[in-house]
């Protein structure tokens, strides 16, 4: 057993909170991407990642990293998306070692079909309550939390060392 002090009762509630909040949010958004366009929570957050770049394409690995998935899953995941024409896979033109996701018009489709209704169950079931202020001190309280364990990254998380 570690020597670490318990948390005190208001870390826990915080901790329990933070914990449920994102289990009910996570639920809602997983049950209405399925719904409304036959993805995975994972799925579709490849999909949003590709399209947020400017050219709809990113390394594979790059892609795990960011989304703090193993790199197998990921593969199957991706897999899956090319299997019905969401993005396309292809080798790297600065390394063959090196997987390019690009998104395809149909994944670009897809995505813009899903997100209206992403939206609405984010701001009805986050944001809703919340006023401006509240977002703002949120967003600065998890940006800070997400810096700090990006600093010590799972594997999974973890960006691959350079080789060379």
């Amino acid at each position: 057993m570690s020597d670490a002090a318990p948390l005190e009762p208001g870390q826990l509630a915080a901790y329990f909170a933070l914990m449920e909040v994102g289990s009910l949010l996570q639920h809602a958004v997983e049950q209405q991407l399925r719904e409304e366009g036959g993805l995975s929570y994972i799925q579709f957050q490849i999909l949003a990642v590709l399209g947020e770049t400017a050219d709809g394409r990113q390394r594979m690995t790059d892609l795990a990293d960011r989304l703090v998935h193993s790199r197998s899953g990921l593969t199957y995941q991706a897999g899956q998306l090319a299997e019905a024409g969401l993005i396309a896979k292809g080798p790297s033109p600065d390394d063959e070692r090196s997987v390019i996701a690009s998104l395809t018009p149909a994944g670009r489709a897809l995505l813009g079909r899903v997100m209206t209704g992403h939206v609405q169950v984010v701001q009805s079931l986050l944001l809703e309550p919340l006023t401006a202020e509240d977002v703002a001190k949120l967003g600065d309280v998890l940006g800070r939390v997400r810096r700090h364990m990006r600093s010590v990254p799972p594997r999974s998380a973890a960006p691959r060392r350079k080789r060379g």
